[in-house]
């Protein structure tokens, strides 16, 4: 049976190899949401990873992607197997194992991947570009980060904080958001909105400093309304958590939920009434940039009260789609949220807001197609 013959637009549309960090990552959902876009448009030619992830928790979709895990190595001996990994077979194809022609390496984060893609593009004379969220931004040194933003075709900055921190004046600099999921992430039945009883806050995040959630079982206790809170995450300062929370005689207040993927997320922010973001800039100087959960929260109609820090302010508009307050303020954030515990129309209405709000700018959808675009642009 003969193969049907591409059509010129698919057989110009660049092959690129994606190199990731450790995968999979259940908090990285918005590099899965890229990459399955990436492949939806025949763009995605190869995905390896710096290492091996978390295969106990898997975000859906995830089982679609083939992603290859390079051996040991610092980053030249990690873009050196890459090189040889994509180099062409005796066709003249790069990429033996696809068949088909590789025309960029883009690495997904600032740090060892984009060395790792700058290294392998350079052996095999293709160009290279790379992604930049926040943290990965900040584990470079300022002059390196700069002179592999000028080496690369592109670079894309998923916020404005980030985009700030790399500082790039030339054309390469790109700043394109992630999207959200609008048919995953729905707002409640009317009949679910307002329910009786304690007002439900949620938060969602690693158990990290940068997530702030001490200043917010700091709130918790300080709040006059009555409250219930869920923390749906894990990681290091989970011990130190729970004791604040016994600590603070709150603890029978407080759940800690764990990690969760997406096919369960949804229905805890349904089951929410206001979701609390205390993000913070750590000792370190890491911060978000733009949560997951600000967006996810958007979609499902949830009102928000988070910390005015990096790029929070661009979907959280003050009173509008939510609430702002200053980063390591647990006082104003219990103002906050006891403000919202007694006001149940004005969390609708900020709730609805955040919909409308990420319906217009982050539709995941627009957003992914967007992402690819910018690449399809840069590696033609």
């Amino acid at each position: 049976m003969t193969s049907q013959p591409r059509s010129l637009a698919e057989y110009r549309r660049p092959r690129i190899a994606v190199v990731v960090s450790g995968w999979p990552r259940v908090s990285e959902t918005f590099a899965l949401n890229e990459l399955l876009a990436l492949r939806r448009h025949g763009m995605l030619a190869a995905v390896v990873a710096t290492k091996p992830g978390d295969a106990a928790l898997v975000q859906p979709g995830a089982e679609a992607l083939d992603v290859t895990v390079l051996p040991d190595g610092d980053a030249a001996a990690q873009g050196a197997a890459l090189a040889a990994l994509l180099a062409p077979d005796r066709t003249g194809n790069r990429g033996a194992d696809s068949g088909r022609r590789i025309d960029a390496i883009h690495g997904y984060f600032a740090h060892r991947p984009a060395e790792i893609a700058r290294v392998a593009a350079e052996q095999l004379g293709i160009p290279f570009g790379f992604s930049v969220h926040a943290l990965d931004a900040r584990k470079v040194a300022a002059d390196v980060l700069a002179e592999r933003s000028r080496a690369a075709r592109i670079v894309v900055a998923c916020n404005a904080d980030v985009a700030a921190t790399v500082g790039l004046d030339a054309g390469a600099l790109h700043l394109q958001p992630h999207g959200v999921d609008l048919d995953r992430f729905t707002p409640p039945t009317s009949a679910s909105r307002c329910s009786p009883g304690p007002l439900r806050i949620l938060a969602v995040g690693r158990l990290v400093a940068k997530k702030g959630f001490e200043v917010l079982l700091e709130a918790i206790a300080a709040m006059t309304e009555p409250v219930s809170l869920r923390i749906i995450g894990d990681g290091p300062r989970c011990a130190a958590l729970r004791h604040q929370a016994l600590a603070l005689g709150i603890a029978d207040r407080v759940c800690f939920s764990g990690r969760l993927t997406h096919t369960e997320l949804p229905a805890a922010y349904q089951a929410a009434d206001v979701v609390a973001v205390p993000s913070v800039i750590d000792e370190a100087g890491d911060r978000d940039g733009l949560p997951n959960v600000v967006l996810e929260a958007m979609a499902s109609g949830r009102a928000i009260v988070a910390s005015d820090v990096a790029a929070i302010a661009t979907a959280v508009i003050p009173g509008v789609t939510g609430l702002l307050i200053p980063p390591g303020d647990s006082r104003a954030l219990a103002v906050a949220l006891d403000t919202l515990a007694g006001d149940p129309t004005r969390r609708h209405a900020l709730g609805e807001a955040g919909r409308s709000r990420a319906t217009d700018l982050f539709d995941l959808t627009t957003c992914s197609t967007s992402m690819c675009h910018l690449l399809e642009t840069a590696y033609a």
